[in-house]
């Protein structure tokens, strides 16, 4: 089993910032694009940022020049640094890999979900 744990998340006022962080553990043989997802009341969860193994990265429009992702394969690890935060940015926000557990078993996995509020 592969559990994906974040953290990092709170309430900060608009302009500010926040980053978050989600680390995986497990049975892990190596781990393919990892990337950030958001929610917010009423809405359908959106894509925020991706990043695949070699680095490359992929935002949506809404957030950039603002937010900023970069992982860390040795630490299997994963961080989102939002800065120039604004009140739409309010989420659950949700962490997301894809994992090899085998070399013939890829899994996608989710992690709980950590709050965001910006406050105007």
């Amino acid at each position: 089993q592969v559990q994906l744990v974040e953290s990092g998340g709170g309430l900060v006022q608009a302009g500010g910032s926040l980053r978050l962080s989600c680390a995986a553990s497990g049975d892990i043989l190596r781990i393919n694009t990892m990337g950030w997802f958001r929610q917010a009341p009423g809405k359908q969860r959106e894509l925020v940022a991706v990043i695949a193994r070699d680095g490359s990265t992929n935002y949506a429009d809404s957030v950039k020049g603002r937010f900023t992702i970069s992982r860390d394969n040795a630490k299997n690890t994963v961080y989102l640094q939002m800065d120039t935060l604004e009140p739409e940015d309010t989420a659950v926000y949700y962490c997301d890999f894809e994992v090899w557990i085998s070399e013939t078993s890829l899994r996608l996995y989710w992690g709980q979900g950590t709050q965001v509020t910006v406050s105007s």
